[in-house]
């Protein structure tokens, strides 16, 4: 049975509003992937099979190291092909979570070592948001200082909203010294 999500949190969330958003955001995807696609696998803030999620960051480096955190996680660093995507976004409203609100909305840690509880408490804040009828939510990176848009597809329309950029191989060795 589906957890009901805490009306406290979805008022909480509301009264914050949205905004528009224009600008470029980086994603690093396996170079056979479309990078406009959106994945129910779940993350940091987004359920995993409850709706789609498209998670992009606003720097070209925070795409690298939230994609560099999860390869290095497996036992062997995987050598496949990787592309960093520099994607044109143009949404109406999306809720902007500084870290602040972010906490003010009950997860303590934003970085990488948050707790299960904290992580559950991020999912539930991009539950909410997506209910809320937001196409986006702007959090705290967790492994870079910086800022990251999780964007949810089924609330925009991808072929005005999204444009690739620019596609680069990812040369993990090379970025790694210059980190």
């Amino acid at each position: 049975m589906a957890k009901l999500l805490d009306p406290a949190l979805l008022e909480a969330l509301d009264s914050l509003g949205g905004q528009p958003f224009a600008e470029s955001v980086w994603r690093v995807t396996w170079a056979q992937r479309d990078p406009l696609a959106g994945s129910f696998g779940g993350g940091r803030w987004s359920p995993d099979g409850r709706f789609k999620a498209l998670y992009t960051s606003l720097e070209p480096d925070d795409a690298l190291a939230e994609a560099y955190y999860h390869l290095s996680k497996a036992p062997v660093f995987s050598s496949s092909h990787m592309r960093l995507n520099q994607i044109h976004v143009d949404l109406d409203n999306v809720v902007v979570l500084d870290s602040s609100a972010v906490v003010s909305l009950g997860v303590t840690n934003i970085r990488a070592s948050a707790s299960e509880e904290d992580h559950q408490r991020a999912q539930a804040i991009g539950e909410a948001a997506f209910m809320l009828d937001y196409q986006g939510i702007v959090v705290p990176s967790a492994r870079y200082d910086g800022r990251n848009l999780m964007m949810f597809p089924e609330r925009i329309d991808t072929d005005k909203a999204l444009a690739l950029l620019d596609r680069q191989e990812v040369n993990w060795p090379a970025w790694k010294e210059r980190a």
